[in-house]
């Protein structure tokens, strides 16, 4: 059987995990809630604080460096300013938009399984 895996990461607002919501502005959210999806199941659930919240400047290559150093594929988020937009195109992760303050456990459910297709060598 060829297994299926794809970590994302949503921009959040707090550290709720799947309970929690979606920040209004991906480099500016308190947290990213990390979802790993493995054969079409929600593995393991981890949420781990934005390095780059409290920066005024420079925030796109924290942020993105903290994405590729837990291996995430698809980051989801609200709003994606131009330099995290085109740093995560840089690095080929891709990104989703969804409404601010939706649940992640409706992202999860509705979206993110559509991305192994696209994300799976």
């Amino acid at each position: 059987m060829n297994e299926r895996k794809l970590r994302i990461a949503l921009s959040t607002k707090g550290s709720s995990g799947l309970k929690d919501v979606v920040s209004k502005a991906f480099g500016r959210a308190t947290a990213f809630t990390l979802v790993d999806i493995e054969n079409n199941k929600v593995k393991d659930v981890k949420v781990v604080t934005n390095p780059a919240a409290s920066k005024t400047h420079g925030r796109a290559l924290v942020v993105v460096q903290a994405l590729l150093d837990q291996n995430v594929k698809v980051a989801i988020g609200s709003e994606f300013g131009p330099g995290i937009s085109a740093m995560l195109d840089k690095y080929r992760i891709r990104r989703m938009k969804v409404e601010a303050e939706t649940p992640v456990m409706d992202v999860v459910r509705e979206y993110a399984f559509s991305f192994l297709k696209l994300c799976i060598d």
